[in-house]
């Protein structure tokens, strides 16, 4: 899955609302955006790929807001039917983490269970959902269990699918005593053990530093990817505004607060 488009193209949006810096709730946007890669796995047409989706939204459905990670499963076959990406059936998706909001989206940095967006997009027919917790969900593969062979959360571990090795680990640097935390020696061990089984997509909440303007990360992190880095990183945690940077001879792309749809380009 190396990435030859030059850089994402604009498909469409969602209003959500998230918290507000200094309290309060505020509207804002989901970008929606297409790449092209080389190729995408076996029996799939598309890659979704998206993290911190830290707000809520009412399904197109309509109803109340949910979580925007549920909003977003619902809205595949709204885009499918208007021919803006593949049924659902043909789409596999990855999630870089920090998927919760607090039900009313008025209160930075909240924690709690995700694992209804996993769900939403296991219920939508995505044949495989996988990915990474962040440091604001909790989750774990128990949790997951019920869905089958369609979910699987990553954490110094790694799956093939259709021919793609996709590996992850999960959580930031910090505090081992808080959740979602382990002490840079721990998660770089992880780091290095995935590595090891050299994956072709690399799924990390927290990632490396790019070599661009406002594209801040982990530069340990980074040291540790730049002598064997996969060929697609994907991560979030801080906003990108440019959300492509080069790493060894391979690329990062940031989904904080985004989705990107990955097709075949030549």
């Amino acid at each position: 899955m190396r990435i030859t488009g030059p850089d994402v193209k604009a498909v469409t949006e969602v209003a959500y609302q998230q918290a507000r810096s200094g309290g309060g709730t505020e509207t804002v946007r989901l970008p929606v955006g297409r790449l092209g890669v080389a190729a995408v796995p076996d029996g799939c047409d598309a890659v979704v790929v998206t993290g911190d989706l830290q707000g809520v939204a009412p399904s197109p459905w309509g109803g109340a807001p949910v979580l925007l990670g549920v909003a977003l499963a619902d809205y595949l076959h709204v885009w499918a039917d208007q021919g803006l990406l593949p049924p659902p059936q043909r789409v596999v998706v990855v999630l870089a983490g920090d998927l919760y909001s607090s039900p009313r989206a008025d209160r930075r940095g909240a924690s709690g269970e995700v694992d209804d967006v996993w769900l939403a997009f296991a219920a939508a027919g995505c044949p495989s959902v996988l990915g990474v917790a962040g440091n604001h969900d909790v989750v774990s593969a128990d949790d997951l269990r019920d869905l089958g062979p369609a979910a699987t959360l990553l954490d110094g571990t790694w799956v093939d699918h259709g021919g793609v090795r996709f590996a992850g680990v999960s959580g930031i640097v910090g505090d081992p005593h808080r959740p979602g935390r382990r002490s840079e020696g721990r998660q770089l061990a992880s780091i290095d053990a995935v590595l090891a089984d050299r994956p072709d997509v690399l799924v990390l909440h927290e990632g490396p530093a790019g070599d661009g303007i406002g594209q801040a990360g982990n530069r340990a992190v980074g040291a540790r990817l730049r002598a064997h880095a996969p060929a697609l990183t994907v991560c979030g945690h801080v906003h990108w505004d440019e959300p492509l940077a080069r790493l060894g001879d391979g690329h990062i792309l940031n989904v904080d607060g985004r989705v990107v749809l990955l097709t075949p380009a030549p």
